[in-house]
């Protein structure tokens, strides 16, 4: 199996402005994302939500900016890391993950294994 990057991309105002119930519903169907997960035959080996993009450090070369390195509506808001059989298969995954005020975006994790 090859691992695979879920990565949940959204619009932060949308989520800062959810009533509570409407983050109820949200975790509520990240949790029958992960049952979805197990069904399809993937695993879910972590996942987590990050905080607000206000919160990030970035690093280029020697230089260190407060905030994120770019201005965007949608900016990542969370993953998922998976186990798959091939692209397909975790493509088959990423379709069920919620993400009701963005996208998701699939990335192979680089197998380095052999260079350490």
């Amino acid at each position: 199996m090859t691992q695979y990057m879920i990565l949940i991309y959204g619009d932060e105002a949308q989520f800062q402005t959810m009533t509570p119930e409407e983050h109820k519903q949200l975790f509520e169907a990240h949790g029958r994302f992960a049952g979805q997960t197990a069904d399809l035959g993937a695993t879910i080996l972590r996942g987590d939500a990050l905080e607000p993009s206000d919160t990030a450090t970035t690093v280029r070369d020697d230089i260190v900016t407060d905030g994120p390195f770019a201005e965007t509506k949608e900016v990542l808001g969370g993953y998922y890391l998976i186990e798959a059989r091939d692209l397909d298969h975790a493509l088959q995954v990423a379709r069920l993950c919620p993400a009701p005020h963005g996208c998701v975006e699939v990335r192979p994790v680089m197998d380095l294994s052999g260079e350490m």
